[in-house]
């Protein structure tokens, strides 16, 4: 190898292994994928309940993309939602979900046989820590649903599977607000209540969660609605391991360890 080429690969080499030191820590740092950060105020309990209240403003927001869910209901593709934007926060006592998303119309009655209301839930495994099928769970991992309705209001479901739903006694409430932006909805529970079948949120484990949403403008009704994929709540203990200081230095050694000896190599062959 020429001396030239030898400068040229220490140079590039060296400038590829400062930039992966210097680009891990924005690696490190960045939120995992399909999570859902819970923001923890303790005081903030009646304005967190409030949709439009500005206790939501700090509370980090992720948008979940949504598809059409499988049905074979007429026109089942054919869906008008592309995403909802989802924030969560908590009391000592209570979980706090804050749900909003774009709909042109406001349908909040069904009176005539071609009007279906607006809708959104979110899917949540009975038991925390379980990883149940996204089709409303099965037998041996069932699903705790928070569905809220435009005309009805909250009410509180149990699935083992699709074509097992179970309506019983809610221990959701719920607040709403629509403008030309869309609706904008706050789910919020107790984080631990008495039943097997309800989702305790008792910080041991991380917490799944999915959504789904109905335009009742788009005559969405039953199964035919926009759904997401599985996101989760990260509320169990934090990971273990080194601290990212350590791991940071180690690396950043390693990455002038490596330059020196590079370096080295070349000034001897030249």
């Amino acid at each position: 190898m020429s001396e030239r080429r030898v400068i040229i690969a220490v140079g590039l080499l060296s400038i590829a292994l400062v930039v992966g030191a210097v680009g891990l820590p924005t690696v490190a740092s960045g939120r995992p994928a399909n999570q859902i950060p819970v923001t923890h105020l303790p005081g903030e309990g009646d304005a967190l309940a409030g949709p439009d209240s500005g206790a939501w403003t700090d509370v980090e927001s992720v948008e979940v993309p949504l598809s059409s869910a499988p049905s074979g209901l007429p026109n089942a593709a054919d869906v008008s939602t592309d995403s909802v934007t989802v924030q969560a926060a908590r009391t000592d006592s209570t979980l706090y979900v804050r749900l909003h998303w774009e709909d042109p119309s406001r349908n909040a009655s069904a009176a005539g046989p071609r009007q279906f209301t607006d809708g959104v839930a979110m899917q949540l495994p009975a038991e925390s820590g379980t990883h149940p099928a996204i089709a409303l769970g099965s037998q041996s991992t069932p699903v705790n649903v928070w569905y809220w309705n435009a005309r009805s209001g909250t009410e509180e479901i149990v699935a083992g599977g699709p074509g097992t739903i179970t309506s019983v006694d809610s221990t959701v409430t719920s607040e709403a607000t629509y403008d030309d932006a869309g609706w904008t909805v706050v789910l919020a529970r107790d984080l631990t209540v008495d039943g097997e079948t309800r989702t305790q949120f008792e910080m041991q484990h991380d917490v799944d969660a999915a959504f789904a949403v109905w335009n009742g403008g788009n005559d969405e009704r039953s199964g035919h609605h926009a759904v997401s994929s599985w996101y989760h709540y990260p509320l169990g203990p934090e990971p273990s391991g080194p601290p990212f200081a350590t791991v940071l230095w180690t690396v950043a050694g390693i990455v002038i360890v490596a330059i020196v000896l590079i370096t080295t190599y070349a000034v001897r062959r030249t």
